[in-house]
């Protein structure tokens, strides 16, 4: 059983569409661009990730429903940040599911275990996990869940090799990150588009399956492992 007390060693990091985010040199190879910076400072986050305005633009319930979610599975939020897609996710796998709610900063998953607490979602799980590295439950992962992350993360292709183990054979990688142009988020240098993802996740033996067209700031790529 997988209780929440336990904060397992797991990947992610913080997520980062904030323009107030400090931005990592522009990177040599762009299709390369990790950015890298903390996100210390819960209390100014939690102004940015869950100001009530995000919804018009995020459409979490929307969002949530796109990943095709099941009661009982397992659902790893990989960069959950303050929290803002966790109740939703919770209800959409209960009763039986679990909701890993992963984030790299010891901050943030203090206060995803807070926000648990409050928001009386007890299959929420707050995970610490390691830049680098996943190490998420082998085989046991219904759908993993990647929002305005993917360009915190490095060595991008060993890191995502690793994440399919974790994956059941009928798993799915959601990525939903900025389109290029849209504002706010990242500098445009670590911005991606989805012919670029789908490169990068091709070499990890990940295939584009869905593609939701209903965000309006960003894009909404759902991968399967061949």
């Amino acid at each position: 059983m997988i209780l929440r007390a336990a904060l397992v060693m797991v990947l992610a990091a913080g997520p980062a569409w904030a323009e107030q985010a400090p931005a990592s040199p522009t990177p040599a190879n762009p299709h390369d661009a990790t950015a890298r910076h903390p996100f210390t400072g819960v209390e100014k986050w939690k102004k940015i990730f869950d100001d009530p305005k995000r919804d018009g633009w995020q459409k979490p319930k929307e969002t949530v429903a796109g990943l095709d979610l099941k009661p009982g599975q397992i659902v790893a939020d990989l960069g959950a940040g303050t929290g803002y897609f966790e109740r939703h996710l919770s209800k959409a796998v209960a009763p039986g599911g679990i909701v890993l709610a992963i984030d790299s900063e010891p901050e943030m998953v203090q206060h995803l275990g807070r926000r648990a607490l409050e928001e009386q979602t007890p299959n929420v799980v707050p995970v610490l996990a390691l830049p680098d590295e996943p190490f998420l439950p082998p085989g046991r992962v219904d759908c993993v869940l990647i929002v305005d992350t993917y360009h915190h993360i490095p060595n991008r292709e060993a890191y995502f090799r690793r994440l399919r183990k974790s994956m059941k054979p009928s798993a799915r990688l959601a990525i939903i990150d900025f389109r290029k142009g849209a504002p706010p988020g990242p500098p445009e240098e670590f911005r991606f588009t989805p012919d670029q993802i789908s490169a990068e996740l091709g070499k990890a033996g990940l295939t584009l399956q869905t593609q939701h067209d209903f965000l309006p700031r960003q894009i909404f790529l759902v991968y399967h492992a061949r």
